[in-house]
């Protein structure tokens, strides 16, 4: 049996207005080369200026990451040479990285584990390159895009606990507000490194590298594939060749190169931007603006609200949905219903719709009033639902919908029994059947007869009490 050693290099493009050290735009788009300025292209004369925004948010990134952050800001040139770096150099960090000494704890199934971070560091992204038969294209839109890297220590065993991480790391990207990490815009990717040991041995094995994998499923796949190639050639002792390779659509890795010796980049402190210091007042002041992730606030939503664990994963998933859910309850909205209104009406309508909740019409406080109504027993559960569904389509208040509709719920015993006494003078068959024949699905048969002549606004409860009491009223004047 072999042990499984992953190490991930996740790279995350920063949203910013401008690239990272250039004036150019850095914004999507899939027309080539045209957010691009000199010092993207690496001309001549040019001098790069940092964008103080995407080491904010590299900072705070790190921050969320539980990693040690450093006393200043430093840059270094990595050099090499490659069509996608018109420069021949790269400005990254190697002295002084935005985080050290970091970790991100993720559920396993019923457990949780630590991933531990080695470093978190920013750079320029790269140009793009579209191969062709015979010829290569560059688009440089993507050149000089403030680009984070983070990499773990090799201490994750499993695709699963991989995929997993990589899920978890992209809702702290969207917690922290700092990138929309959507890996077909090519905004989210990462390296897996991959090596296996015999069990109980110290010694890591061969490490095989597989560069710029987009989807989760990718690597997912690769890591599967990479387990199984490597354990064949191991058991017939055959060597496994420190190599990069590649996943193709087939699910499968494919060799690009072996890679024997570490590139020497030659890096050195990069001359034309100087050191600026960090403060603490500084760092408290991007501490401030951390928000809680995602499993801090799944457990606060269990010991806290006492959800289960479904439903606070539910609600804890997306920030929106969660400060959605937050600022409800905010408002002494009942937490119960408040969960149940929106993992259920809230969610489901998002998804029908194809939106996001910042384009969702019902607000926290028209949903908080229609809780409320419901909480109060003046409309029910089901009236609540399904006004929220009108007021959508619509694009109109809820409460306003109740009060003009009159849609509050009937609570009133008089009311009840003048319906019920309806319902059973218009029905003296099914009566007759509880009566005589004690069948006991007849009050099933009046309370749908009630609800309709109330336009579902009867109470369902306190109907079913008063059917049964008026039933078997009849029953005992029946027998005396």
């Amino acid at each position: 049996m072999y042990k499984v050693v992953i190490g991930l290099e996740v790279h995350c493009e920063l949203e910013t207005n401008s690239k990272n050290f250039s004036s150019a735009k850095n914004t999507y788009t899939k027309t080539p080369n045209i957010h691009v300025a000199p010092v993207d292209l690496g001309l001549p004369g040019i001098l790069p200026v940092v964008n103080k925004e995407a080491c904010k948010k590299a900072l705070k990134t790190a921050m969320a990451l539980h990693c040690e952050n450093p006393d200043e800001i430093i840059f270094d040139r990595k050099n090499y040479f490659y069509p996608d770096l018109p420069k021949g150099y790269q400005i990254t960090q190697v002295t002084k990285p935005m985080g050290r000494n970091g970790y991100l704890d993720i559920k396993i199934g019923d457990k949780e584990k630590r991933i531990y971070i080695h470093q978190l560091h920013l750079e320029e992204d790269t140009a793009s390159l579209d191969h062709y038969s015979n010829y290569s294209l560059i688009d440089y839109n993507r050149s000089g895009i403030p680009l984070m890297e983070i990499v773990t220590e090799p201490c994750i065993e499993s695709a699963e606990e991989a995929v997993t991480f990589l899920e978890d790391l992209r809702d702290v990207f969207l917690f922290c507000e700092v990138s929309e990490a959507r890996s077909n815009k090519g905004q989210m990717r990462c390296d897996v490194n991959i090596s296996l040991m015999e069990e109980g041995s110290k010694t890591l094995g061969t490490k095989v590298e597989m560069k710029n994998i987009n989807a989760f499923n990718s690597v997912k796949s690769a890591i599967e594939y990479e387990i199984k190639r490597q354990s064949e050639l191991l058991d017939r002792g055959e060597k496994v060749v420190q190599e990069t390779r590649r996943i193709d659509e087939d699910g499968k890795t494919y060799s690009m190169r072996e890679k024997v010796d570490a590139v020497d980049y030659k890096y050195y402190v990069e001359p034309n931007l100087p050191p600026v210091k960090l403060t603490d007042e500084m760092k408290e002041e991007i501490r401030k603006t951390l928000p809680m992730l995602k499993l801090d606030r799944m457990k606060r939503y269990m010991s806290e609200f006492g959800l289960s664990e479904y439903d606070a994963g539910v609600l804890s998933k997306n920030k929106d949905i969660a400060d959605y859910f937050e600022k409800i309850i905010a408002l002494g909205s009942d937490v119960s219903l408040t969960v149940n209104f929106v993992t259920t009406s809230v969610l489901s309508s998002l998804k029908k719709l194809e939106i996001e909740l910042k384009d969702f019409f019902i607000t926290e406080e028209m949903l908080s009033g229609v809780i409320n109504l419901v909480h109060e027993k003046k409309i029910s559960l089901d009236h609540g639902k399904k006004i929220l569904y009108q007021a959508l389509d619509q694009k109109k208040d809820p409460l306003l919908i109740i009060k003009e509709s009159h849609l509050e719920q009937i609570n009133d015993d008089d009311k009840l029994l003048n319906l019920i006494s309806e319902a059973m003078d218009e029905n003296k068959e099914q009566v007759r059947q509880y009566v005589e024949d004690d069948n006991v699905y007849v009050v099933n048969f009046f309370i749908g007869k009630v609800m309709q002549k109330s336009n579902r606004q009867a109470n369902p409860n306190r109907t079913l009490e008063l059917i049964k009491q008026e039933l078997e009223r009849m029953k005992k004047n029946e027998s005396k």
